[in-house]
């Protein structure tokens, strides 16, 4: 079976290529443990900064890069969650190929 830790897949969404880089299963779950809120309730938007941190490595994102930023000179883009399920994806199969 091949490994999962730093394998990569690309994805399009709204034009642009991301790569997507896997933590291995240990950092899967690393990630997963620090989402967990009290009475173990999930936290959304830990795991987007989890995913944009550990995971989507180019181009580099960040909640300025999809909500933008006058003062820094950001522009919105489009395709958060389409991104953030893409990579939830590949989280859990590992799977590189482009369908999934």
């Amino acid at each position: 079976m091949a490994t999962k830790l730093g394998t990569q897949k690309e994805v399009t969404i709204e034009g642009v290529t991301y790569t997507l880089q896997h933590p291995g299963q240990r950092g899967f779950t690393e990630i997963q443990d620090r989402c967990q809120m009290s009475e173990g309730r999930f936290s959304s938007k830990k795991f987007s900064e989890e995913i944009f941190k550990h995971v989507v490595v180019d181009p580099k994102v960040s909640w300025d890069y999809f909500d933008g930023n006058e003062e820094k000179g950001i522009e919105a883009k489009d395709g958060y969650n389409e991104l953030i399920k893409a990579a939830s994806n590949f989280l859990r199969t590992g799977n590189t190929d482009s369908e999934s």
